[in-house]
């Protein structure tokens, strides 16, 4: 279930009932000034709200005061191992500390962490993941894996309840996607802090994107879920925060920038529509506005399949159709159609979010379209007009029924000599 606690990185709101939080992790040496707020500042402009940097030495350490300073998002800092880096973590002004009490030296150095948190108002991330589960959980990981991570994160919990410490979310991450799915819908039902959600070491950017989209899809539509980490092997760190928004709007729980629809293409393809849909992409980064446009490859399914679409392209092999809402605008050659759909989106704000509407050049482009339809396709208006058809003649049919019992009843008359059981019938003499 939704967490009901919550706690706030910075500014940011994670759990009770605060939309999901997006963060990743930079690639870079956090020493390395330049470089790490780079990858920050690229993060941030790609919808990041959280950003993590790993904290394995005493200079990443001393870095982390000017990172706090000049970051446009909250800072975490990860450590492991060393407890009095966390300390220093949390003196530089880390808006949050990772931590996992059973790598970092025992529940005597947690607690100095913890008294210290305390005092700034510093939240920890604490948990476990499945490759470092403590060591009088190895046979159970072995026999009941999920179990066996569920144990380790409320062991954790109950270590952070007993130095009477709530500013927490909880992370339980596997490689297993079915693990991490089954062991986060157990915890969540027995805790009440924020999650932090996650694949770890999902993989490459194709492999690791799926595996993250349907543990964390999974979960986050059962509503568990507050704050979440796609894990890419990449140097890259916005594309994991695409990824994010992408789970994120495909599940409608947030919204940012333009939803792109694109058909999937088939034989009926008559023009480069791969071209068209990484340029329509490409320019599409450059609007805010969670509008959504469609790209579909032929005139058969290209208004019906995405009536809804604010503004949409459907072409053929020397013509294209531009349309929104379902009505055409215009039709132009197939070369110009991305160019002349960026012209309608740009105009439709320039108008204040109005389309304009050239009825000439709309009713040019419906007779295209009349022209260039497959009049066997079964698109959702004949779809329609088909079903509409059918209740209309129940209806008649119904009366008809209707009408003959209530009409006198005649005396039925069997004429034998053209019965089809001529011959086997007894006689009604």
């Amino acid at each position: 279930m939704a967490s009901k606690n919550q706690i706030h990185v910075g500014p940011v709101a994670i759990g009770g009932g605060a939309p999901v939080a997006v963060q990743t992790m930079t690639k870079t040496e956090t020493a390395n000034l330049a470089a790490t707020m780079e990858q920050i500042r690229t993060v941030a402009e790609a919808g990041a709200d959280i950003v993590r940097v790993a904290v394995p030495r005493e200079q990443d350490a001393e870095a982390l005061k000017s990172i706090v300073a000049s970051s446009p998002i909250p800072i975490i800092a990860d450590i492991h191992f060393n407890h009095t880096l966390a300390l220093k973590a949390i003196e530089a002004g880390a808006h949050c500390v990772r931590l996992n009490p059973g790598n970092i030296g025992g529940p005597e150095k947690v607690a100095e962490v913890i008294a210290l948190a305390k005092q700034r108002g510093t939240p920890l991330r604490v948990g476990v993941n499945s490759g470092s589960l403590p060591k009088h959980l190895r046979q159970l990981e072995y026999d009941n894996p999920v179990e066996a991570l569920v144990t380790a994160a409320i062991e954790t919990v109950e270590l952070m309840e007993s130095l009477d410490f709530t500013n927490f979310k909880v992370s339980m991450k596997s490689t297993s996607v079915p693990n991490t799915i089954a062991s986060n819908r157990m915890l969540s039902e027995r805790i009440p802090y924020p999650l932090h959600l996650g694949v770890t070491e999902a993989g490459t950017k194709w492999s690791g994107s799926l595996k993250s989209a349907v543990g964390l899809g999974t979960l986050l539509a059962d509503g568990i879920g507050d704050t979440i980490r796609i894990s890419l092997s990449t140097f890259h760190a916005e594309e994991e925060v695409k990824v994010a928004w992408e789970i994120l709007k495909a599940l409608k729980l947030r919204q940012r920038g333009p939803d792109l629809i694109a058909c999937p293409t088939c034989g009926r393809l008559q023009f480069d529509m791969d071209k068209v849909v990484v340029e329509v992409e490409r320019r599409l980064e450059a609007y805010e506005d969670p509008i959504e446009v469609s790209v579909l490859g032929c005139a058969v399914n290209g208004i019906g399949e995405a009536r809804h679409a604010d503004f949409g392209i459907t072409g053929a092999k020397d013509m294209g159709m531009i349309y929104s809402k379902g009505e055409p605008l215009k039709k132009v050659p197939t070369e110009e159609l991305v160019d002349e759909l960026f012209k309608e989106i740009d105009r439709y704000y320039a108008a204040g979010k109005t389309v304009e509407r050239d009825e000439a050049a709309a009713a040019e482009a419906r007779a295209w379209l009349a022209e260039n339809e497959d009049e066997t396709a079964m698109t959702p208006e004949r779809i329609a007009a088909l079903e509409a058809a059918a209740a209309e003649n129940d209806e008649m049919a119904g009366a008809v029924l209707e009408s003959m019992l209530q009409a006198e009843p005649a005396v039925a008359v069997m004429d034998e000599t053209v019965s089809p059981v001529a011959g086997r019938r007894f006689s009604r003499s």
